[in-house]
């Protein structure tokens, strides 16, 4: 094979110094001395252009192919696996409370004592503010007092009517005036309690607008004069939020909304992961509500999950980023994002076959998140190629270098 391709080589250059003297020729336009000049030596001509076709007609017969084609291609190769892969949607979203409460006055009097401090958790009836009950007291006793005395006369009637001394008519009319004043003295009652104002919910509570001896009414803002400057403060006497559990609020797009509803309808359980800043780990909670219409100036759904706040890291519009748990792909078929190839005629992959070449086989692209990708067109065990396939071609050759296929 040494000796061929040495003649070969002897043989080109031959006809290398032929053409070259040729292109001389034409330059020069003479073709009477280039016709003259192939005339005289055309048996030597015929001669060179056989040995040509018969060392090249040698070398494709006799040198192995192995010898004439490119090196293997370094590649990095993975094997299709299985695997339960979630549908995560990725938005933003504001901390809001479970439930509000502002704490206004339902009466008009003045501030006697304050119970609680700024910011301390309150439970459900604690008693808040104490309002100037004098007026609210007497007039409850005076009503409880009638109610008493119109008690005793009913039953003294009861009595009278028994032995016929009064009239069924007069009973009646007794009966009706205890109702009254029975009714007078509970009214009474309810507007003392308004003197004493309780917390509704379970929180905590925020600033307090009002000090002892503030004039509230009933049905309108607080507004106190914090400072020298005269800088007015208007709002509730305190506002109540209930931080445990606490809820979130985020939209998705329009487009989404199918891939939820389905997975309502189907009985998974919507969960969101929630990234809170200054937290270690991110917090799990569990999606309630799904608005029954779309912005359509945003062109989507508003959805609300509650999370456990128990140690109280997150408060009312605090930003946070929510990732939704839409639905979970059973056995799904995994593979990295970067080995898939994309070009005019969609997505493929490259498959090892047994002889170490590889086939451009097209594939559906399922879903994609964070690296991995969920198709469909291969088979879960195929070996496919992952780095170094910029130069591949199908039927190419590869080697696969160090750590290949895990």
């Amino acid at each position: 094979m040494q000796l061929l391709t040495k003649i070969k080589d002897k043989v080109m250059q031959l006809g290398c110094r032929v053409v070259t003297y040729t292109m001389n020729l034409i330059k020069k336009f003479d073709w009477a001395k280039t016709y003259a000049f192939v005339l005289k030596r055309k048996k030597r001509i015929i001669i060179i252009l056989i040995v040509l076709f018969a060392a090249n007609y040698a070398y494709d017969k006799w040198m192995p192919k192995s010898a004439k084609k490119a090196p293997p291609q370094l590649v990095t190769t993975t094997v299709v696996e299985t695997a339960d892969t979630p549908v995560i949607i990725e938005a933003t979203g504001t901390i809001i409370a479970a439930n509000i409460v502002d704490i206004r006055p339902q009466t008009t009097n003045v501030v006697s004592k304050i119970h609680i401090k700024e910011g301390q958790a309150v439970k459900a009836g604690e008693l808040l503010f104490t309002l100037d009950d004098r007026a609210s007291r007497a007039n409850y006793e005076k009503a409880k007092a009638l109610a008493d005395d119109a008690s005793r006369q009913y039953k003294r009637s009861l009595e009278l009517i028994e032995k016929k001394f009064i009239s069924q008519a007069a009973a009646d009319t007794s009966k009706a005036n205890m109702q009254s004043a029975v009714a007078n003295a509970k009214a009474a009652e309810v507007a003392m309690s308004f003197d004493h104002i309780r917390a509704p919910i379970a929180g905590r509570a925020g600033v307090i607008n009002v000090f002892p001896g503030s004039l509230v009414q009933a049905g309108t803002n607080i507004s106190t004069t914090s400072s020298a400057t005269s800088t007015t403060t208007t709002g509730a006497m305190v506002t109540i939020t209930q931080l445990d559990p606490i809820n979130v609020q985020f939209t998705i797009p329009e487009k989404e909304i199918p891939l939820i509803l389905g997975s309502r309808e189907a009985g998974e359980e919507l969960t969101v992961s929630v990234d809170v800043n200054g937290s270690d780990k991110p917090v799990q909670g569990t999606v309630y509500v799904i608005d029954n219409q779309v912005d359509p100036a945003i062109g989507a759904v508003r959805v609300k999950a509650q999370l456990s706040n128990k140690d109280g890291n997150m408060i009312q519009g605090q930003f946070v980023r929510i990732k939704l748990k839409a639905k979970t792909l059973k056995d799904s078929l995994v593979v990295p994002t970067q080995a898939v190839v994309t070009n005019t005629k969609g997505d493929h992959l490259y498959v090892v076959e047994k002889s170490n070449t590889v086939a451009l086989k097209p594939i559906k692209v399922i879903y994609q998140y964070q690296g991995q990708t969920v198709v469909t067109g291969v088979n879960a065990g195929d070996k496919i190629v992952v780095e170094g396939k910029q130069n591949l071609r199908p039927n190419g050759v590869i080697r696969e270098t160090s750590g290949a296929g895990k």
